[in-house]
């Protein structure tokens, strides 16, 4: 179903215009001098909301401060005001099938017209552009980079919103069975495109701001309905244009979002070969200073109406993907009805109760953000618990870690989901440096940099916001016990030094399990005996030899394969680690043994090749650390 025309707008999804000037501006006497407003007070339109006038497409649409406080003037004098409770959100039934984002989040940024000026770099990787004074651009792309990490709250208030076939419309909660919006973890940020084969329009109509999402849904390949069902595209004009008319002194706002399907668009709907495209519409909106926002939280706050009005159209297309599909207010005769989750809460001054607030996304930076409305909670909220319906994620301890400093680390973390279907996401703090998780494996590797001792927590994070951690120390030292441990157990000189070599033995980048770079022992032409060795020391705390190896064997283990030897020179016994192996898979597998402090070893890394034609066989060996 679509929304009709707003009765009321107090939300920033469309923070609205703010030159201060505008302060004084004289709005309309009263709603008899509206055409086509009643005297009655019933249906009345208040004619300081951005939709007045047929733009019921701005959906969301905030007026900026200045009008928003001669709106709730007007509402107050054709009383009406909403009751308590009249803020509930429900569910529309959604737009072809759309109600919410219920997947990742994939949002990308289209920096619309050569009016950004020059594109560079900035410290965090970043698109930088010279016309754009106040930083806007890095800020974007930082805060939503920053969404979901640093244990941040402020976008958990949408996983309580759902949609699916068990929600139905006029639901002011969602069932169990439903698709629930999952915790936004690891960051939204998918993509930036800076759009300068042209100027932007001085006055871009809706339909154009629709036609260049469509583009850009074009440019950054998402060329089907699924590949669009949870993306949403920013296009943000630049400094010193005019949007929609977003500068309008009555009906001016500061965003707005929608999608490209929407017939009261001005100009008309935008066609997509792609399924729908939802969009928003981003002025540059630091041009009208305090009236979209400019110091509302911070000194001198230059960007705090910006992402505030970022974070805004965020939440309310999460929550509202094809307006009004998703949860908007339906209740008869609140001052709320047709506002979305964000406008129920905008302009609420730092402080006070649902207030706005600066919220930090760790390493990315700390922003301005304002609070949306929870059902559940029945208050506009800044911060809210992360909801995982019912799904348990287990991490497996995997213990105490030691390692030495210079020897590369490679680390397995395991764990399991309650619930069927379900991709885990890895994060990790504390991890010494020169380590890092790899987000989708779990696997922890790197060549750590320095000693010390070390707090880790893992976590692991479904497609549901389900998120399950675990707590362990790792410690790094310098080598001891007399002896040296692995020289260039990583590979990462692209050579073979530190260990002794026979036969056909290198380095090559194809090789490497982690990093660049790993060891193969054989060759892609049939070969004979190839080995590799060296000889260390346990260092003080280790207890641990671990390596990874990878068998490419089109032969039978009886004639060719990979194998591996530990020799204690301490006490003058071997240990087969690997014993002889022929895979056609090629997998990566990790081997360990146990090894005791202070006791001299020799690892022997072998592949045996009966060079015969036309099955020839090699494996390759990386990650040998003792730990």
């Amino acid at each position: 179903m679509r929304r009709a025309k707003y009765a009321a707008l107090t939300g920033m999804a469309s923070l609205a215009l703010a030159a201060a000037g505008l302060a004084g501006a004289a709005g309309p006497a009263a709603a008899q001098d509206i055409p086509g407003v009643a005297s009655s007070t019933a249906n009345e339109f208040n004619p300081w909301s951005p939709q007045q006038g047929g733009h019921e497409y701005r959906h969301g649409a905030l007026p900026g401060k200045q009008q928003h406080e001669n709106y709730k003037k007007w509402v107050a004098a054709h009383n009406q005001a909403a009751a308590t409770g009249q803020q509930t959100l429900s569910y529309g039934g959604g737009v072809d099938g759309i109600g919410v984002q219920s997947g990742h989040s994939k949002v990308y940024l289209v920096f619309y017209g050569s009016q950004w000026g020059t594109q560079s770099t900035d410290a965090n990787g970043n698109a930088k552009f010279s016309g754009d004074s106040a930083g806007a651009a890095g800020a974007t792309q930082q805060m939503f980079k920053g969404i979901g990490t640093n244990g941040e709250t402020w976008s958990a208030d949408l996983t309580q919103w759902c949609d699916g076939p068990n929600v139905a419309s006029g639901a002011v909660s969602c069932p169990s069975n439903a698709n629930f919006v999952p915790y936004q973890s690891g960051g939204v940020l998918s993509g930036v495109w800076y759009d300068n084969a042209a100027a932007s329009p001085a006055q871009a109509s809706g339909h154009q701001l629709g036609v260049e999402a469509v583009n850009a849904a074009a440019h950054f390949g998402n060329t089907t309905a699924a590949a669009n069902r949870d993306a949403y595209y920013i296009i943000l004009s630049p400094h010193g244009t005019n949007p929609d008319d977003y500068q309008n002194p009555t009906t001016g706002y500061c965003a707005w979002h929608d999608w490209n399907g929407d017939t009261t668009l001005t100009g008309g709907a935008a066609s997509s070969p792609y399924g729908d495209i939802a969009f928003s519409n981003q002025p540059y909106n630091i041009d009208q200073g305090a009236n979209c926002g400019v110091g509302f939280v911070n000194s001198p706050g230059t960007l705090d109406g910006w992402t505030m009005t970022l974070g805004h159209e965020w939440h309310e297309m999460m929550s509202d993907q094809n307006p009004a599909g998703g949860w908007t207010n339906h209740v008869t005769g609140s001052s709320y009805n047709g506002q979305e989750n964000s406008d129920e809460c905008a302009w609420l001054k730092p402080g006070t109760t649902g207030g706005a607030a600066n919220v930090s996304f760790g390493s990315y930076g700390t922003f301005a953000e304002q609070a949306s409305w929870s059902n559940d909670t029945n208050s506009c909220a800044i911060s809210h618990a992360i909801l995982t319906h019912g799904n348990t994620v287990t991490v497996t301890n995997p213990g105490t870690q030691n390692g030495t400093v210079g020897t590369a680390a490679g680390l397995q973390i395991s764990a399991s989901d309650s619930a069927t279907g379900q991709t885990l996401t890895y994060s990790a703090t504390g991890l010494p440096a020169g380590l890092s998780i790899n987000s989708s494996t779990g696997l922890i590797s790197g060549t750590p940099t320095a000693t010390g001792t070390s707090g880790v927590t893992v976590t692991a994070t479904d497609t549901t916001g389900a998120a399950g951690s675990t707590s362990f120390t790792w410690t790094e030292s310098t080598s001891g016990g007399g002896g040296n441990a692995v020289t260039n157990g990583g590979f990462e000189t692209g050579s073979t030094s530190g260990w002794t070599t026979t036969g056909s033995a290198s380095a090559p980048a194809a090789a490497a399990h982690t990093g660049s770079y790993g060891l193969m022992l054989g060759s892609s032409n049939p070969t004979t005996d190839s080995t590799a060795a060296q000889t260390f020391t346990a260092p003080t705390g280790s207890s641990k030899l671990s390596f990874w190896y990878s068998n490419t064997c089109p032969d039978t283990v009886t004639y060719d394969w990979a194998t591996a030897t530990l020799k204690d020179n301490t006490t003058g016994t071997t240990t087969t680690v690997l014993p002889k192996t022929c895979s056609a898979s090629a997998a990566w597998t990790n081997t360990t043994a146990t090894v005791t402090p202070g006791h001299s070893y020799t690892l022997t890394l072998a592949n045996h090749d009966d060079n015969y034609p036309g099955d020839p066989t090699y494996t390759y060996y990386d990650d040998v650390t003792v730990s």
